[in-house]
C-alpha cells in the first residue's frame, strides 16, 4: 500500500512537471475578455471544471494558444492560468482600452496644443516687441533728420553770413584803397604846389 501512495505521488510529481515543462515553452498572444459581463474562469475546458475565479470585463489576458471544447486557456495579469469559452475572448482591445488609448491621445494633443499655443504667444509678444523697437527707430531716424535738416541750415545761414563778412571786409577794404589812391595824391600834389608857390 505504501508502495502504491509513493508512486502516485512520484507520477504526479513527474507530470505537474512535465506540464509546468510544457507551460514553460508556449508562447503566449494578447487577448481581450467581453466588455459585456464578468466570465468565469475554469480550471479545465468545461463548466463541468471547477470555477477558480472571474476575469474582469475588457481585461487584457495572454492567450496559451491552447483550445478544447469551445474553451480557451488564458492568463490574467496576475500570473493565474484557467479556461474561459472562446466566445468571451476576442484578439481586439475592448472599449475600456480604446477609450484609454484615445484618451491618452487626446491628451497629447492638449498637451501639444497648449504648447502651441504658448509658442504662438511668444512668437506674438517677440513681433509686439519687434514693432516697437522699429517704430522707436524710425522716431530716432526721424528726429535725426531734423537735427541734420537743421544742421544744413545753420551751415548755410554761417555761409552766408561769412561771405557777406567777406563782402563788408572787401568793401571797407576797397574804400580804403579807394581813399589813399585817389584823394592822397591830390593832398600831396596840392601841398606841393602850395610849397612851391611860396618858394
Amino acid at each position: 500500500m505504501m508502495n502504491i501512495k509513493q508512486t502516485f505521488v512520484a507520477l504526479l510529481c513527474c507530470t505537474s512537471l512535465f506540464s509546468f515543462a510544457e507551460e514553460a515553452d508556449v508562447t503566449t498572444t494578447t487577448g481581450y475578455i467581453s466588455e459585456d459581463l464578468i466570465v468565469y474562469m475554469h480550471t479545465g475546458a468545461g463548466k463541468n471544471y471547477r470555477i477558480q475565479g472571474s476575469v474582469n470585463a475588457g481585461e487584457k489576458v495572454q492567450l496559451t494558444g491552447e483550445s478544447n471544447n469551445d474553451y480557451s486557456q488564458i492568463t490574467t495579469d496576475k500570473n493565474r492560468t484557467g479556461w474561459v469559452e472562446s466566445k468571451y475572448v476576442s484578439n481586439k482591445p475592448g472599449m475600456r482600452f480604446v477609450i484609454a488609448d484615445l484618451n491618452e491621445q487626446l491628451a497629447s494633443i492638449q498637451a501639444e496644443r497648449n504648447t502651441m499655443s504658448r509658442q504662438l504667444t511668444e512668437a506674438n509678444n517677440e513681433i509686439e516687441a519687434l514693432k516697437t523697437e522699429r517704430s522707436d527707430l524710425q522716431n530716432s531716424i526721424s528726429a535725426l533728420n531734423m537735427d541734420l535738416t537743421q544742421t544744413k541750415s545753420q551751415l548755410k545761414n554761417q555761409d552766408t553770413d561769412i561771405k557777406k563778412q567777406w563782402f563788408f571786409n572787401g568793401a571797407i577794404v576797397l574804400g580804403i584803397g579807394l581813399l589813399f589812391g585817389l584823394i592822397l595824391p591830390r593832398l600831396f600834389s596840392k601841398r606841393k604846389a602850395n610849397m612851391e608857390n611860396w618858394g
